[in-house]
C-alpha cells in the first residue's frame, strides 16, 4: 500500500464532518487509485494530488479493497486488470457496501463500455488517460448531486471518457 499526501487525523467513515475538514487540511477529497502499473499509480497519484486531492494508492484487487474498508473515500479510480482480486470483482463488492461511490473504470481494453454500463459505473476512461479530462471528471462526480447520480447509475449511462475529446 502506498499513501501520498496523507494528512495525520483523517476521519474515518464520517461523511458528516468531512466539508470541515477539507477546508481545515485543504484536500478536496479522498481518491482511491488502484493500478497494477508502478509508474500510472506514482505519477496519476503525484498529479492527483498536487491538485488537492488527498491519494491512497493500492497495486492489487485485495489492497484495494481492504483500503475502502479502512476509511472513508470519495472517489475510486479503479484499473480492471488488477492482481489478486480483479477490477470487477473490486467493483462489486465495493459498490455492493456503497452504491452510490463514484468508480471511474480506467482501462487499457477496449470494448468495455457496455459492461461498465450494465454494472453502473460512474465513468469508464480508456487509457492513455488525459489527466485534464480526468480531473474534470473528477471534480463532475464529486459535485455530482445524489438524484442525479442515482438516475445516472440506473439509467445505465457511464461518462465515457476519451482522450481524443
Amino acid at each position: 500500500m502506498d499513501v501520498v499526501s496523507m494528512p495525520s487525523e483523517v476521519p474515518k467513515n464520517d461523511a458528516a464532518s468531512l466539508p470541515e475538514w477539507r477546508t481545515a487540511s485543504g484536500f478536496k477529497g479522498r481518491l482511491l487509485l488502484v493500478d497494477d502499473d508502478v509508474s500510472v499509480r506514482e505519477s496519476l497519484g503525484r498529479a492527483l494530488g498536487s491538485e488537492g486531492y488527498e491519494m491512497i494508492l493500492a497495486a492489487n484487487g485485495r489492497e484495494a479493497i481492504d483500503e475502502f474498508l479502512r476509511g472513508y473515500i470519495d472517489l475510486v479510480l479503479l484499473d480492471l486488470n488488477v492482481p489478486v482480486k480483479g477490477g470487477w470483482d473490486v467493483f462489486e463488492r465495493m459498490t455492493a457496501l456503497n452504491p452510490l461511490l463514484p468508480i471511474i473504470i480506467i482501462t487499457a481494453r477496449s470494448e468495455q463500455y457496455e459492461l461498465a454500463a450494465t454494472a453502473g459505473a460512474s465513468a469508464l476512461m480508456e487509457k492513455p488517460l488525459s489527466l485534464p479530462l480526468l480531473i474534470g471528471t473528477i471534480i463532475k462526480l464529486l459535485n455530482e448531486p445524489v438524484a442525479k447520480r442515482l438516475h445516472r447509475i440506473t439509467s445505465h449511462r457511464p461518462i465515457l471518457l476519451s482522450a481524443s475529446s
